[in-house]
């Protein structure tokens, strides 16, 4: 099957396709001429009646000293009908460090003149059903802490880009949700099974390897890996993928046991040697429970997904990585040494003595970290990350209000657009030998490439109405249809 192949545009095209993007946001409907905005042109009769603005309810957050009333604020809108971080009602007033504003899930307050931006679920974020036209007083936030594969289009420099701010499990993004599923630093250091009674288990016909995946054809293809390593090394597998073994009740098949970190549950994998953790999608920063749950667990994670894991890790000899060995082969070799060894397989797991976590990088981050895991005293980062945007927006305000004050000396404020390296995760690739060696009838290769491919069709389609300023976003495939036609021209 042929695959198609592009290539990042060369500096001064993309410097110029973001001109020309931002060009169009700062004049096209009266941008450029600041009381154009304080005019009826974005001031629909507001969603909210004067009883809901005395009646709102406050996310308190680390405050500050904005006394402005709630008719003064500036409105952040939380598109995603499935994320709204507040409860009960849809729309509430937020006390941020530096500012407040009003946060809603209202879509009818969309074209209002105080609604300064628009939060997005990357999971939930579809082109063709983006809010069309875009408006120029509004800026759009991500919030995508999840798999890379549930949205490609984010993936592709024309879909990040159409973002000011992003939370996403990259560091380099606004507000980085790297650490998302690390609790503590505690939670790496807890009580482990013996290796004694580990030993144990195995002597009574436990495989050496856990894997555990009820989530089967995923972008990683990490079932074609581990059905080749099976050929080598002993793997109990539960879940639905690769299934060889049953749990010994059944209380344990239920995948909500699982999730909810259950003791049951957690006491019988926890007899495991090692846990194979591949992730369903490869990404810089994206890392899961596969990967810290065995470590909370005292097993060793034979790992693949974030190609800079080990800058994350508590010490620089605490996991397996998998694309270290050449072949399947050779680390079911080394995985096997490691079993009949108690000293070698040990030192995996120094970093739950005390004074074992050793990497600083890790330290500083879990201290800097504002938000918290399952921690009352400290905001969740649904919250936190919208009173960076709160924050943001209203600084943007008073910079805004400045230069039309003195349009000569004070410029407007320059737009923060989001790069490729707040996702930028790359083409999925075969688990296991190379994709020419696939068939057309692959499963994987029918589903995961194409759907990178149209995703990337789907982020220049939208980047292209946009800069058209088009109202309908069910135009995006006549947008893409074109886009196609004139690139079949060219070759």
């Amino acid at each position: 099957m042929e695959m198609r192949i592009t290539k990042e545009p060369a500096g001064c095209w993309r410097v110029l396709i973001l001109s020309l993007l931002w060009m169009h946001l700062s004049l096209s409907q009266g941008h450029l001429n600041q009381d154009t905005m304080e005019t009826d042109v974005f001031e629909p009769a507001s969603a909210f009646s004067d009883l809901e603005f005395g009646a709102l309810n406050t996310y308190t957050g680390p405050g500050n000293d904005d006394t402005r009333s709630n008719k003064e604020l500036p409105i952040i809108l939380w598109w995603s009908a499935s994320l709204f971080p507040h409860f009960p009602g849809q729309t509430e007033r937020i006390d941020c460090p530096r500012a407040s504003c009003l946060v809603t899930k209202n879509r009818k307050v969309q074209l209002y003149k105080r609604t300064k931006s628009i939060i997005f679920y990357g999971t939930d974020f579809r082109a063709y059903e983006a809010p069309l036209p875009r408006l120029p007083h509004q800026t759009w936030a991500l919030f995508h802490e999840e798999s890379p594969m549930n949205n490609y289009l984010l993936s592709h420099s024309p879909g990040i880009r159409l973002f000011n701010y992003t939370a996403t499990f990259r560091r380099e993004s606004d507000y980085p949700l790297s650490l998302q599923w690390l609790p503590s630093l505690d939670y790496l250091t807890g009580p482990a099974v013996s290796l004694q009674e580990k030993n144990r288990w195995r002597r009574d016909g436990l495989a050496p390897v856990l894997y555990m995946q009820s989530h089967c054809d995923v972008p990683s293809d990490r079932d074609r890996y581990v059905q080749e390593l099976m050929k080598y090394i002993q793997i109990d597998s539960y879940g639905k993928c690769l299934n060889n073994r049953k749990f010994p009740s059944q209380r344990l098949e239920d995948t909500s046991t699982a999730t909810m970190e259950d003791d049951e549950f957690m006491s019988f994998v926890s007899r495991y040697k090692f846990h194979l953790a591949l992730e369903n999608g490869i990404c810089s920063d994206y890392m899961t429970e596969k990967l810290w749950r065995p470590m909370y667990q005292g097993a060793v994670p034979v790992y693949r997904g974030s190609p800079s894991v080990l800058d994350w890790m508590p010490n620089n000899h605490s996991i397996v990585l998998i694309d270290d060995f050449p072949s399947p082969k050779d680390l079911a070799d080394f995985l096997l040494s490691l079993d009949r060894s108690d000293a070698e397989y040990l030192r995996y797991l120094n970093y739950k003595q005390p004074g074992g976590i050793t990497n600083h990088f890790l330290v500083d981050s879990m201290e800097r970290r504002e938000w918290g895991v399952n921690d009352m005293s400290k905001p969740n980062y649904l919250n936190g990350f919208e009173c960076l945007v709160c924050d943001r927006e209203n600084e943007r305000q008073v910079a805004e209000r400045a230069h039309k004050r003195a349009p000569l000396s004070v410029p407007l404020p320059e737009p923060r657009i989001a790069t490729n390296s707040h996702m930028g995760c790359p083409l999925p690739t075969p688990g296991y030998g190379k994709v020419e060696d696939l068939t057309e009838n692959d499963s994987w290769m029918q589903m995961w490439p194409q759907d990178y491919w149209q995703s990337l069709d789907q982020a220049e389609g939208l980047e292209a109405m946009i800069l058209h300023n088009e109202t309908d976003p069910g135009k995006l495939w006549d947008y893409i249809h074109d886009m196609m036609m004139k690139r079949g021209r060219r070759h």
